[in-house]
């Protein structure tokens, strides 16, 4: 994928990426502190259950820290700050952007990407078509997926825009990965709903921000390899005729570079669904 990007064209800015120690976060941070904004990278180190449909590589992915990200910026020059939060603490996106505020500036570019997937469902069945293990929809399922990927959002959306404006910046980039339909996502019910509420925020945001020089977009990858990615999904995508194929995390992390930069200026309130 090639995007027209320079090197350096963010330098002076300041990153905030959620969910930035492997995967898509971990590639995107890599990406802006490339062309020169100091970065932020949150995470939450996760101790999976063992899952018969998930690689048990994914689940050690999870469990790992922001050691190799943070490693790699400051091995190329980048200015990093690493940060262990659970977004599922509402007082979380205040103190993150206190850390950012206090050791790298005002916060130019909130990146969301942080998630709390699970997979539910309305069905009496235990697991989905790919083997991975089910559970019913509960409020327990609902809390654990809405609290980090809509209310989260939400909130380092609001807590962005109130001090980026109050900072008098004039220019900010809000960019949030959703997932899912607009008509659902069956076997993963929470994880669209709560992403779809996301993309509302975001969208809403789009309007909201436009006079202060705020973007805001929402990206929607196409089924990318961060380390779950089984034979049996890559087969789904190949026999899908809307899946195209399966993405790298780095080529979904230009597109988001893409949008923070100052090629992506006239570019909001879009839902750019990458195939």
């Amino acid at each position: 994928m090639s995007l027209t990007t320079t090197e350096g064209e963010l330098t002076g800015r300041v990153a905030l990426v959620t969910g930035a120690n492997h995967g898509i976060g971990a590639a995107t941070a890599v990406a802006l502190a490339r062309r020169g904004a100091a970065v932020l990278v949150t995470y939450l180190r996760l101790d999976d259950p063992p899952d018969p449909g998930i690689p048990d590589r994914y689940r050690q992915i999870r469990a790992t820290g922001a050691t190799a990200v943070v490693d790699r910026i400051r091995a190329a020059g980048g200015r990093v700050v690493e940060v262990e939060a659970d977004l599922a603490d509402a007082d979380t996106p205040g103190r993150l952007f206190d850390v950012a505020e206090r050791d790298l500036g005002t916060v130019d570019i909130l990146v969301n990407n942080a998630t709390g997937w699970l997979a539910d469902t309305f069905k009496p069945v235990t697991t989905d078509r790919h083997g991975r293990t089910l559970r019913p929809v509960t409020a327990e399922s609902f809390d654990s997926q809405f609290a980090v990927d809509a209310r989260a959002g939400a909130v380092l959306i609001a807590e962005f825009a109130r001090r980026n404006i109050a900072a008098e910046r004039g220019w900010g980039r809000v960019i949030s990965l959703t997932s899912g339909h607009s008509d659902g996502f069956p076997e993963e019910v929470s994880y669209g709903a709560a992403k779809a509420a996301l993309l509302n925020y975001t969208m809403a945001a789009a309007a909201e921000l436009a006079p202060f020089g705020i973007t805001a977009n929402a990206v929607h990858p196409p089924v990318t390899d961060t380390g779950w990615v089984t034979d049996d999904v890559r087969a789904t995508v190949r026999d899908n005729p809307h899946l195209f194929r399966v993405a790298e995390p780095e080529e979904v992390a230009e597109v988001i570079a893409f949008l923070a930069g100052e090629s992506g200026r006239l570019i909001t309130g879009n839902h750019v669904q990458l195939r």
